[in-house]
């Protein structure tokens, strides 16, 4: 009993729970700033600057304004961030996850809504006009990325479901085995168009440029988080680098899952398998969100949703089409 309770704790505090998607989550971060800026012929700030500035903001004063609601203000970016490491915990690393349902997929989907959720209720609740855009912009987003990302996921629940005898598979563990006995889901040409469509869409659910249409900081002086100060507006920004950590893994499980070095040593099997995910999240991270924000402008947000109800989910839908009909 006792044994489990530790364990449990440790799935959560350290692996793949908290500090583990902060460390990882951070060093993306740090890692996008830093191409970003060689990209454009600048130095750029260390790795770790990330680090640095979540600490700095929460040692400084936290202002609430007086027209704000003073619990939904405080309590939207905790509640975001618990999200996203409630989410890491379903999510497979190194072949190993702390939780598993038959209904993962699901799970994860709804879990990777909140956090956008708490942005809007926590830009509604200051009561500033910029953050009530910003908080309208937000909602149009997710109805923009949202629709191609469950097509993914049902295209990918449907391949695994087939490998099975049934017709949807949403479990992680078994989409594993799926992709373990059958190559991984990149190697499938049907879901190709798929594993692109999800590319362009783990930019725009972290919210990096050209997608940052919420925030906008030149634009309606970052939207939802015009008034936050402090801790709270540092563990908005915490919750963006873990949102890349998350949706990064989440790609590299669900479309290169089956890779597993296959040590012996179970303790060694999933560190060395963790650090071929976290090599192929900082890949992603640089191709999805560092090389586009580098040469791309913010887009409206009527191009944003045109674009995503368009390319990413023609993509998405083709996949899933192909899947469907057994190819």
């Amino acid at each position: 009993m006792i044994a489990n309770i530790l364990w449990a704790v440790f799935h959560v505090l350290i692996f793949p729970g908290f500090l583990f998607a902060v460390v990882i989550g951070l060093l993306l971060a740090g890692i996008d700033r830093k191409v970003v800026a060689r990209m454009q012929k600048r130095v750029g700030p260390p790795l770790r600057q990330p680090l640095f500035d979540f600490l700095k903001l929460c040692g400084k004063e936290t202002i609430i304004p007086d027209a704000a609601n003073r619990v939904a203000y405080i309590a939207a970016p905790i509640v975001g961030f618990a999200a996203l490491i409630f989410t890491a915990l379903f999510i497979p690393v190194g072949g190993y996850s702390a939780f598993s349902t038959g209904a993962d997929l699901i799970i994860i989907l709804y879990l990777l809504t909140i956090p956008a959720v708490c942005l809007i209720v926590g830009g509604a609740a200051s009561g500033s006009p910029y953050a009530g855009v910003g908080a309208s912009r937000e909602m149009v987003a997710m109805m923009s990325y949202e629709l191609p990302f469950v097509i993914v996921l049902l295209a990918i629940a449907k391949k695994a479901g087939d490998f099975f005898g049934g017709s949807l598979c949403f479990s992680m563990q078994n989409i594993a085995s799926w992709q373990a006995a059958d190559g991984c889901g990149a190697f499938h040409w049907s879901l190709i168009p798929a594993a692109i469509a999800m590319l362009l869409v783990i930019p725009a659910e972290v919210g990096t440029c050209p997608f940052d249409v919420a925030e906008a900081e030149t634009e309606i002086c970052e939207g939802p988080l015009v008034e936050y100060s402090g801790a709270p507006l540092g563990m908005f920004k915490l919750n963006t680098a873990v949102k890349m950590f998350i949706m990064t893994s989440l790609f590299t499980f669900l479309f290169f899952g089956g890779i597993n070095v296959g040590i012996p040593v179970y303790a060694l099997n999933v560190i060395v398998n963790a650090v071929i995910v976290v090599a192929i999240d900082i890949l992603l991270t640089i191709i999805c969100m560092s090389l586009v924000n580098a040469v791309c402008a913010r887009l409206k947000i009527e191009h944003m949703f045109k674009f995503y109800w368009t390319i990413p989910t023609a993509l998405a839908a083709i996949s899933l089409i192909l899947v469907w009909i057994g190819l």
